[in-house]
This record gives C-alpha cells, structure tokens and sequence, in this order.
C-alpha cells in the first residue's frame, strides 16, 4: 500500500457516508474525497456556519457532490441522539468517527464528562450505536472508521478514574481518549466478528498532520507562545490536511482493510502515504476492552443491539 493515494479510491457510488469534524483539516478532506467519488456525504458538525460553508466548499471543489451538512455536537449526547434520529438516510455505508479535540484545559460536556474522553470516546460510541441499524442496512461493505492518534501510546485507558477526575493532565488524558479509540474498535471489531456481520470496524490515525487541534487549547488559555510555537511546527514540521487524510480514507475504502485493523502514515508514525500503523499492546486488550464497552454504554445509556 506504500504510495497509495486518493487517486486509487475506489468507486464511491451509490454509497452513503457520514464523516465528524468534516468543516475542517482531515475531517475535510476525507468527506471531499469520497464525495469526489461519487458517495453521499453528511458534513455532521458541531458548528452551523462552519459546517455550511464547509458543504459549500466541497460543492466547489467536486462539482457535483452529493453532499449535506447536519448538525452534530458530541459533547452532547441530546445532539448525538438528535443528530441518528434525524438522519433521512435509510441505509449507511461509512461512518468515519473523525471529530476530536486535543489537550484542553479541564472543562466538562453537557452530560458531565471530561471534555476529551467525552468528546472524542464517548460521543462516538453513542453515534456508532445508534448508527448502527443503518449500517446493517447497508449490508456487506459497511465500514466503521475510528481515527486514533499516534499519541496514544501517553496512557491506557484508567478505568477507575475514566474522567481524570483525580489529577488532570491535558496530554495524558488525550491519550487515554485515543486508547479509548482503539480498544472501541477492538470491541466493535469482536463483536461484529462475533455475530457474523459483515460490517469492518477499523481504526486510523494521520501521523502529525497541519491541524487546528494543535493551537486550540493553547488559544483558549490565551498562552500565545504556546499557540505561536504549535503553529510554527505546523508550517515546519507536519504534512499537509490531505496527507494525514489518507490513512482514514484507506481504511475507509481500501479492500484488503480487516476487522480492527489501524492504519498511519509508513514513516515512524508521523508522516507519508498509509500502512498497517504499531498501536500500544494494551489497545488489543480483551477485558480492557470490554470493560471500557461496558462504562461506555452505562454513562452514554446507548446499549448495541
């Protein structure tokens, strides 16, 4: 797969996706790509006028896309049960779990959560969950996409602290968060697997891609020098939105991708075209994972059927 680019997606017709986060960086790119090929894309976004002028963006860049925004806060479980209820789509071929936020100051979700692993963990296992139904619709090819980080390998999942409530630390919450990715996947993955579905639970992460996530915590705690030095590593040192994309959009539409398999740029997890990525032992952790599955349905009160 080394050397694999968006020019080898494949046919997208015909095929419903719903991309998080796709009003900017990755989350853009992968819902551009795929409405290049021909799918149906849902720009599911927290913010209305972004994620509005990011479905006017797409329309301008692949003439022709099918493509609609709906909003979508996962920091708020009422928007992620409005979000599965009103979605018109009958039948969803790829959910891509994109949206994230990384190393905030201690704030909270509507429900109580701590904004990171409430956000980028549990907002998506309640999307998925309820997704689900049309993602068995859709039969053999759906696919469910999670993107992790390689920064996952700060911290494991702490099950008797889930939202650090004991000692807040940005970075290593950060990390549980993106373990928390990883062992959702590992669980989804078993689970399908175990019920003889057809749908693909896979992971990705896109290596030190050219982001806002980088200067958005930094802003919010008005720590300039913080903010100046994550936007000079940016033009410096990180490959551009479309190539920290292509690790999801493999996973997504490649068609040698198996169950819980997690991809990344082929260059010592930072950057280049996508491969099979390392991920941390603890990730493939069978009673982790079904502990962390179990928290999630108790504290989102989505159960899978």
């Amino acid at each position: 797969m080394t050397g694999w680019t968006a020019n080898d997606i494949p046919d997208q017709s015909g095929r419903t996706a719903v991309v998080t986060g796709a009003n900017s960086g990755i989350g853009y790119i992968t819902a551009r790509e795929l409405a290049r090929r021909g799918a149906r894309v849902v720009l599911a976004c927290r913010d209305a006028t972004r994620g509005k002028a990011a479905e006017e963006r797409v329309r301008a860049e692949a003439p022709g896309a099918d493509v609609v925004f709906a909003p979508l806060d996962l920091a708020d479980l009422t928007s992620v049960r409005d979000f599965a209820a009103e979605l018109t789509d009958d039948r969803l071929d790829l959910l891509i779990n994109n949206a994230g936020v990384m190393a905030l100051p201690q704030r909270r979700t509507v429900d109580g959560f701590e904004m990171q692993f409430g956000t980028n963990h549990l907002g998506h296992f309640a999307l998925t969950g309820l997704l689900l139904p049309r993602l068995r619709a859709a039969g053999h090819g759906a696919r469910v996409v999670t993107v992790s980080s390689g920064l996952h390998f700060l911290s494991t999942v702490d099950p008797r602290d889930l939202n650090m409530d004991h000692r807040y630390r940005r970075w290593i919450q950060y990390g549980r968060s993106k373990s928390a990715n990883l062992l959702f996947t590992h669980e989804l993955a078993r689970r399908l697997t175990a019920e003889g579905s057809r749908i693909v639970a896979a992971a990705a992460h896109p290596g030190y891609a050219a982001t806002n996530l980088q200067t958005t915590g930094a802003r919010m705690e008005e720590r300039a020098w913080a903010e100046r030095g994550a936007e000079f590593l940016n033009r410096f040192l990180a490959q551009s939105p479309e190539e920290g994309a292509l690790p999801s959009l493999y996973a997504a539409t490649a068609p040698d991708v198996g169950q819980d398999d997690f991809f990344g740029p082929h260059v010592q997890l930072w950057r280049g075209s996508p491969t099979h990525s390392a991920r941390a032992k603890w990730t493939l952790s069978d009673k982790a994972s079904a502990g962390l599955w179990a928290a999630s349905e108790r504290l989102t009160g989505v159960r899978y059927g």
